[in-house]
């Protein structure tokens, strides 16, 4: 287990470093290297989350390709060219020229450039939890499956350490200029290190048996449509699970470097240090409030995060106003720990939903199309909110809604804590079979001894 984690972390690591590099460089860097002609300040840093928000859009379309893919020929294999895809438009991303140089030009490959990190991250997300969820126990599936949640604050920890130190070791037209195409060019190194790791690792025995019996009964019952026609409800629960958490880590780490830098003038590099302490505890939770799940229950803690995620913004912002360096590291920690209440579980919740045949666009449906009305939009309604009544409040209830939407979904959802992989298989074999008048194959026979 501890070798699949660590091939699971590594990728995702490289994954979302890049990913959220630029959703940092998207509030500091790019509403003026890409915008200079947007207006005010916060114009131009609007018009840079919308192409932010084309990373969003184009999620689902990855989730949908690398979903297919990954349920007929393997996770693995479909890790490796995610890994390298996000790479390479990370690094380009980091060459091209701005504004100023090729006029409009720069915006429009930066859109490109955006999808295709998207596209990429689409299909990543899936392969990575599902490579250790498939092969966790099923008393401590929680604690194993967070670990690659846990991978996410790491590479927004590193992304915001790079910018960090480069914002504070350049004068601020030297960093504007040219220093931040640096940290996109790191990219490329550590893309070359998560590559080589993930050559290492195995299929999850459950996977290779369920890909053997659709060959050899010549199935096609795997892929997006299949789970769309025959877990329409999953598909709609994993969404509404992700609605609030996806909003909540967005306000936290992208809006409110909006907020402080252009309601406050606060300094960037204070900021950035206030993130990177929030991020290393972020990790240290997550895999705690994973065992948690094993221990309590799915419900319970998932419900828990997403009561307390409503009144964040209540709090924290009156603390970010204060502008005192050590409040505003407390408002934005406790947000992310209320975020990990929702977050850690969901490798594990979103995997007991769906059958091992189509569990990879089961949860990658489920976890990216909602990131197109909620990640993807949270930074830009927020700022619109602030732009138009000048205060947080409004942002707050919005939060409020969002969080309202999760709570129900959760109350809806069956307790599945220990639940077996190979029952949901057994199940599903059966409904499968009595649809198409067959004996269902392995349920009495290997797989049902094994089970």
């Amino acid at each position: 287990m501890k070798k699949v984690v660590a091939a699971s972390m590594v990728g995702t690591v490289v994954e979302w470093y890049e990913f959220f590099l630029y959703a940092t460089a998207a509030s500091l860097v790019f509403g003026t290297v890409f915008f200079p002609n947007a207006g005010t300040k916060l114009d131009g840093i609007i018009a840079a989350f919308l192409t932010y928000a084309v990373g969003f859009v184009a999620r689902p379309l990855g989730g949908i390709v690398f979903g297919q893919i990954g349920d007929r020929l393997g996770r693995k294999h479909t890790l490796q060219v995610t890994i390298v895809l996000i790479g390479v438009a990370t690094f380009l991303i980091g060459c091209l020229p701005g504004f100023d140089t090729i006029g409009y030009w720069a915006p429009a490959l930066l859109v490109a450039l955006r999808f295709l990190q998207g596209f990429a991250l689409g299909g990543e997300w899936g392969g990575a939890v599902l490579l250790v969820a498939e092969q966790s126990p099923d008393r401590s599936r929680g604690f194993w499956a967070s670990w690659p949640q846990a991978a996410v604050p790491v590479g927004n920890l590193l992304a915001t350490l790079v910018l960090l130190i480069l914002s504070t070791a350049l004068p601020s037209d030297q960093f504007l200029g040219w220093g931040w195409r640096i940290a996109f060019w790191i990219s490329a190194v550590i893309v070359l290190v998560g590559y080589y790791i993930r050559t290492h690792v195995n299929e999850a025995p459950i996977f290779v048996e369920a890909r053997a019996e659709m060959e050899e009964e010549k199935a096609g019952s795997c892929g997006v449509f299949e789970v769309l026609r025959r877990y329409p409800k999953g598909v709609l629960k994993a969404m509404g699970l992700r609605f609030a958490e996806n909003i909540l880590y967005y306000l936290i780490v992208s809006f409110s470097i909006v907020y402080l830098t252009t309601v406050h003038e606060y300094a960037t590099s204070q900021l950035l240090l206030a993130l990177l302490i929030a991020h290393a505890v972020h990790f240290a939770v997550i895999p705690l409030v994973g065992r948690l799940s094993d221990r309590i229950g799915r419900k319970p803690v998932y419900f828990a995060g997403a009561v307390l995620g409503a009144t964040w913004a209540f709090f924290a912002f009156p603390m970010f106003d204060t502008l005192n360096p050590v409040l505003i590291v407390l408002a934005v920690t406790i947000g992310l720990c209320f975020h990990a209440l929702m977050y850690a579980g969901q490798p594990a919740i979103m995997s007991e939903m769906f059958p091992t045949r189509m569990r990879y666009s089961g949860v990658s449906l489920g976890y990216q199309v909602t990131s197109i009305v909620a990640g993807s939009l949270a930074p830009i309604i927020a700022s619109a909110l602030l732009q138009q009544y000048q205060a947080w409040l409004p942002v707050a209830l919005y939060l409020v809604a969002a969080c309202a939407v999760t709570a129900v979904t959760v109350l809806t959802l069956r307790e599945t804590k220990g639940a077996s992989l190979r029952a949901i298989d057994e199940a599903d074999a059966i409904r499968f079979a009595a649809q198409r008048g067959t004996t269902p194959r392995g349920v009495q026979g290997s797989r049902g001894s094994r089970a």
